[in-house]
Parts: C-alpha cells; sequence; structure tokens
C-alpha cells in the first residue's frame, strides 16, 4: 500500500512539470522576420525607448525620429528605410512594421 502510495505521489509531481512548462507569452519575433499581419497589435508594451530604437536599427531603420509610444503601447517613428522616408511602427511583440 505504501509503495502504491509512492508510485502516485510520483506520477502526480510529473505531471505538474509538465503543465508548469506552457507559456501564454507570444514569442517576440528575431529581427528581420516578417510582422504579424494584424501588426501593430495594441497591449501594454515593455520595450523601453532605447529597444524599440534598437529594433527598429536592426531591421534595417536609419535616422530614427520621433519616436513615441502612442495609447495603445505602440512605438511610432519616422525612419528612412531603403532610401526612404517611411513611418515605422514597434507593437508590444516586437513586429515592425513601415509604410
Amino acid at each position: 500500500m505504501r509503495r502504491m502510495t509512492l508510485i502516485a505521489a510520483f506520477c502526480a509531481a510529473l505531471s505538474a512539470g509538465a503543465t508548469a512548462q506552457t507559456s501564454t507569452t507570444a514569442p517576440t519575433p528575431s529581427p528581420g522576420a516578417p510582422a504579424d499581419a494584424n501588426a501593430p497589435i495594441p497591449g501594454a508594451n515593455s520595450f523601453t525607448e532605447g529597444q524599440a530604437k534598437s529594433r527598429l536599427e536592426a531591421n534595417g531603420c536609419t535616422n530614427v525620429s520621433g519616436l513615441k509610444k502612442d495609447d495603445n503601447g505602440v512605438w511610432r517613428a519616422t525612419a528612412t528605410h531603403s532610401g526612404a522616408q517611411v513611418n515605422v511602427t514597434v507593437d508590444y511583440r516586437g513586429n515592425i512594421t513601415r509604410n
């Protein structure tokens, strides 16, 4: 009986560990990855201004200016990309859009 209790406790501990590994956060796209089709996605943005600017620069943007976070948590700026002045955004997932 004691052995059966130990086996049951062991199995319960294993299954609890497996469920603890699930994640509910969205992965942050790597620099150069295509943006989510719905980007920019509103949400609580944890990027600092410097991180948002660095992310834009890592994606080929230069002369980033006017970088401000809007009421939806999306960083917005103007920048030069491929020789053209564009409006750019960085959302809370790290998606970058240019237009």
